[in-house]
């Protein structure tokens, strides 16, 4: 992963270098002119429940849509820059991206954990053509490669799918009712246990992302480009799945704080729902888990060590906002 997006952010440091060519010749604002436009794209995401053990993995069952608008101008013969905003959803299920008959997934299968997240982006980039374009917008290049780098800012908010009375052994007085649930204001790894200072703080939900990638334009008629583009979302979050380090004592859970005690404690373990063998929870609760799961502090429930990521591919048609030349006047 990190070698592939070196390369990719080394291939946009070339086009940086050759788009600020000391003898190039002077852009006038004539020529300068903006585009807008709108984007249908697929998302998906990579942490720690993921389609697949490695990053440039892919799996159709787990690809969610992405929407957005756009508003571009042309500053440089190779230069642009470029405003966004971006609704899509991502996804990941263990059930859906592991087997029990594989061994190094099988661990995944039985954790059971899985999320949807819907992320609002606003993003800023400079975009960088591999073909300059001298001319007026309608003398540039049929074909065009090029580049993007920029920071954004994200909305996220993942959530999880309960069903009631879905795990084994669960008496129903206890159980909670069937819907969706926000993860983020529950805690599921102890953010708000009774003794929270033994576990992770609370998460935002606001957070910043590097976007880069690739892509190619092509000009389909006077006003009008398509663009066929990959992008990658760098974050400094491991919780856009609510999934990050250890599972928490159950005990501790329900004896806390969050939004909803109970659902916290039910959802920070899915994996009695899995139909694997359960046994009592031997911090004291009425839930019952799969050994191995759930237990302690102790036990991995996600790995910190990486950052979550998500990947946006789809194409954007833009139509260019032809500039208004003034006249001269005369006297």
């Amino acid at each position: 992963m990190k070698k592939f997006c070196t390369l990719v952010v080394l291939f946009i440091f070339t086009l940086t270098l050759a788009a600020t060519d000391a003898d190039a010749q002077r852009f006038t604002k004539r020529k300068r002119y903006g585009s807008v436009g709108v984007t249908l794209a697929a998302a998906n995401y990579f942490g720690d429940i993921v389609p697949a053990p490695d990053f440039t993995s892919f799996r159709f069952k787990s690809t969610r849509p992405d929407v957005g608008i756009n508003y571009t101008y042309r500053f440089a013969p190779r230069v642009s820059f470029r405003t966004s905003f971006n609704w899509m959803r991502i996804m990941g299920d263990d059930r859906l991206s592991a087997s029990v008959d594989e061994g190094e997934n099988a661990p995944r299968f039985k954790r059971n954990l899985s999320f949807r997240n819907d992320i609002k982006e606003l993003s800023a980039v400079a975009v960088f053509d591999l073909f300059e374009n001298r001319n007026y917008y309608r003398r540039r290049p049929d074909f065009v490669p090029y580049g993007f780098l920029g920071v954004a800012v994200l909305h996220h908010n993942p959530k999880a799918y309960y069903v009631n009375g879905s795990r084994d052994g669960l008496n129903a007085a206890n159980d909670i009712p069937t819907g969706w649930y926000e993860l983020q204001p529950l805690g599921t790894e102890g953010q708000y246990a009774s003794n929270a200072s033994d576990y992770p703080k609370p998460y935002s939900r606001v957070q910043i992302a590097i976007p880069f990638g690739i892509g190619v334009r092509y000009k389909i008629d006077r006003n009008l480009d398509l663009s066929l583009e990959v992008g990658w979302r760098k974050t400094f979050t491991d919780y856009l799945d609510d999934a990050s380090s250890s599972f928490a004592s159950k005990a501790d859970i329900l004896n806390g704080g969050g939004s909803n005690p109970k659902a916290a404690t039910i959802l920070s373990d899915r994996s009695a729902e899995a139909g694997f063998a359960t046994t009592q929870d031997p911090s004291g609760t009425v839930y019952d888990i799969v050994p191995g799961y759930g237990t302690s502090a102790n036990k991995k429930r996600g790995n910190n060590s990486d950052d979550d990521w998500y990947i946006t591919t789809g194409i954007t048609l833009n139509y260019i906002l032809a500039p208004q030349i003034r006249s001269p006047k005369f006297r």
